[in-house]
């Protein structure tokens, strides 16, 4: 599948990035995501996730990044301060299994968007989904 370049011309929603270890979750989100309109892009763990984003020359251009915690390889917190970094404007959600709020005040004190536990309402994902591409659309008008 031929990743292209996110543009006003693209259909849908927006596209979403997916970054979760675990295949059924993925095929959920892509499911749920898909029949909402967005175009959905998936990666197994985060070090993929990094690849995907940054293939070739031009990053790939994501709308929303959805990103577990527990991966293995490059895990959750990595692959966020990476996307932070490097994707500053792009609003990240995380979505893990394993709730702890220690580490969801920590990451949303650090700019993550959302913090959803699995097995994420679907309902709130994708509002959570719309508001934080609004919010991403609203902050680049401000410029």
């Amino acid at each position: 599948m031929p990743w292209g370049l996110h543009t006003k011309d693209t259909p849908g929603q927006g596209r979403i990035l997916i970054v979760d270890d675990e295949d059924d979750v993925r095929k959920v989100l892509r499911l749920t995501l898909t029949k909402a309109g967005y175009d959905v892009v998936e990666a197994d763990h985060g070090g993929k996730g990094i690849e995907v984003i940054g293939a070739d020359d031009n990053a790939l251009m994501v709308d929303v990044i959805i990103c577990d915690i527990r991966m293995p390889k490059i895990n959750g917190v990595e692959a966020i301060a990476f996307f932070q970094q490097q994707y500053p404007s792009v609003p990240i959600i995380v979505l893990t299994g394993y709730p702890d709020q220690k580490m969801a005040t920590e990451l949303l004190n650090r700019g993550v968007y959302d913090y959803l536990v699995k097995p994420a309402d679907k309902d709130k994902l994708l509002e959570s989904v719309a508001s934080a591409i609004a919010r991403r659309l609203a902050l680049r008008d401000d410029h």
